[in-house]
């Protein structure tokens, strides 16, 4: 399931009730993002496009899916503005295996951080600049082509 909203979350309750009565399930993994305290960011923002963001990110899940076995997923992303310090992605993975749910984490977060339509600014004091993906992460989903 993919989620993004404005609000915030709480990564424990999530993780907790993602959890719950999984019998069938050896391992759960999960990941969340914070917004980092740098020189001068005061706040993130991010835009998306509600309905095409979720697209995006769903057609990412399916394949995650696909590739690694997962028996369940669940992703929640923020945008709007994110203070320092507050979540901004959780993205939780139920898998058989504990192997199956690290990778399909890992791989998760990959690609919602250079594919996902999200357009991310800091701003602060100083003003407002935007985000680009850096060449790492640019390297980090090009580990997941196949040749």
């Amino acid at each position: 399931m993919i989620r993004i909203q404005t609000e915030p979350f709480a990564p424990g309750a999530l993780l907790e009730a993602f959890s719950r009565g999984r019998d069938a399930t050896g391992a759960v993994a999960s990941f969340t993002g914070l917004t980092r305290a740098g020189a001068g960011i005061e706040r993130l923002v991010l835009d998306a496009y509600p309905g095409f963001t979720e697209t995006v990110m769903q057609a990412i899940e399916t394949e995650a899916r696909e590739r690694f076995e997962v028996q369940d997923v669940l992703a929640v992303h923020r945008w709007g503005p994110i203070g320092v310090g507050e979540p901004i992605v959780f993205v939780a993975v139920a898998a058989a295996h504990r192997r199956a749910a690290f990778h399909a984490v890992d791989f998760l977060m990959d690609q919602f951080k250079t594919r996902a339509p999200f357009w991310k600014k800091e701003e602060g004091p100083g003003g407002a600049r935007w985000i680009e993906p850096r060449d790492q992460d640019h390297a980090d989903l090009a580990r997941w082509e196949t040749p």
